[in-house]
């Protein structure tokens, strides 16, 4: 199972990341574009991923994603619930919604070995 503070940890050692309390929502940004937020009650994590992409993802595992509310399906935007998601899944996903909002080169500056 997949906490806030696990998913803090990770996304504030992500360069250019700031965490902000937005309506009692945990949301981690680069600047002013949000890459991963939590439900008030912290058992769904929504995070950035490819439009084109994300009807896949949901059908792969139906249980774990879901598509966010029908306002915030024109973004590039998918939930998991925390509860289905394991430790590798939530740094895999994390990452990379953070690689979707930051320039190539600082991402590819923080991920080279």
């Amino acid at each position: 199972m997949v906490t806030v503070d696990s998913v803090r940890r990770l996304a504030l050692s992500l360069p250019r990341t700031t965490e902000h309390l937005i309506h009692d929502r945990v949301k981690f940004r680069v600047g002013q574009i949000v890459y991963v937020a939590f439900s008030r009650d912290e058992t769904v994590m929504g995070f950035a991923y490819p439009k084109e992409e994300r009807d896949a993802l949901i059908a792969s595992d139906p249980a774990k994603f879901h598509l966010p509310g029908l306002s915030d399906q024109r973004f590039h935007w998918v939930h998991a619930w925390t509860a289905a998601l394991d430790e590798d899944e939530m740094r895999e996903l994390v990452v990379d919604a953070w690689r979707m909002v930051v320039p190539k080169s600082v991402a590819a500056a923080h991920l080279s070995p």
